[in-house]
């Protein structure tokens, strides 16, 4: 067992889609390392098949000692939305940390694909980042420093050749693409606001890693990932001011061990085995960071 550094002490983190899988986990990691962590997703209690509520993501964060606030915003409704970066300051008393984790991914051939769709992936995976990274910039300034972590996928880096199976027949191409808009998103907001000491980066998984939402697109017999990898490289990116570290794409098992990085358990109280990165990991990962 060891000490938590407390490194996030004082400062309020805003989580969306934190009800359960990876945003669930990054709230518990940075409620530990003592922040006020505000988690958001559509409801309180639980409305669909899928496990997870904010209720219980709450409970396991003041068991653990820390300290959370649910709010309820349906990302598809514009006025919830549009009001969820106000709402959240006011609850906690200002913002520190945008965490835009929140998403629905819907696999499909292009040749197939509803408009509807097309809509709703672009819609969850770049113009949600959009709307509330704006409404957090301002607040941000206000405190003099900022951090805003936008969730990346592998997908978004090219297709490895010969294709593969599951990019020829696994549908991801919209929702590759829209990961790819989102990095450079994140690469282009970075540089307008280092002046501001606002930092912006982006982490996904190096090979991939289940959720309750998003465990029926892997294959059983898939070797996934463990969360705490991803959730320790969010961390190192939500610490360190602008003007050392901004404007990175980054992924959880390479970064880690690229930094010399201890990874962590959730509670922030045991450490892990170093990441082994696997053969089937995406040849052009940069271990740094992009």
């Amino acid at each position: 067992m060891t000490e938590v550094s407390q490194s996030l002490s004082g400062k309020i983190a805003l989580i969306t889609g934190a009800s359960r899988g990876i945003g669930r986990a990054i709230a518990q990691r940075f409620a530990a390392e003592g922040a006020t962590v505000v988690v958001s997703a559509r409801s309180l209690q639980q409305t669909a098949s899928v496990a997870g509520t904010l209720a219980e993501t709450v409970e396991l964060i003041t068991q653990a000692g820390g300290r959370a606030i649910a709010l309820t915003a349906d990302l598809e409704v514009p006025s919830e939305r549009d009001s969820l970066v106000a709402r959240a300051a006011e609850a906690a008393g200002g913002l520190d940390i945008l965490v835009n984790n929140a998403g629905f991914a819907e696999y499909c051939p292009v040749e197939s694909m509803p408009l509807a769709m097309y809509e709703r992936t672009l819609d969850h995976y770049l113009r949600v980042p959009f709307v509330l990274s704006q409404a957090a910039i301002p607040l941000m300034k206000a405190r003099g420093a900022g951090w805003i972590l936008n969730l990346g996928s592998v997908t978004a880096l090219s297709p490895v050749r010969p294709f593969h199976d599951f990019e020829r027949l696994g549908g991801i191409a919209v929702y590759a693409a829209a990961k790819a808009a989102i990095n450079r998103f994140t690469q282009g907001l970075a540089a307008e606001l280092e002046a501001d000491n606002i930092a912006v980066n982006s982490v996904g998984p190096s090979t991939a890693i289940r959720t309750p939402g998003g465990e029926r697109y892997i294959p059983e017999d898939y070797p996934s990932e463990p969360v705490e990898y991803l959730v320790e490289t969010a961390l190192a990116l939500c610490r360190l001011p602008a003007r050392k570290r901004t404007g990175l794409v980054a992924h959880s098992l390479h970064f880690p061990l690229a930094h010399q990085l201890p990874v962590r358990s959730l509670d922030g109280r045991e450490v892990l085995p170093e990441a082994t990165i696997p053969a089937w990991a995406h040849p052009a990962i940069e271990p740094m960071g992009t």
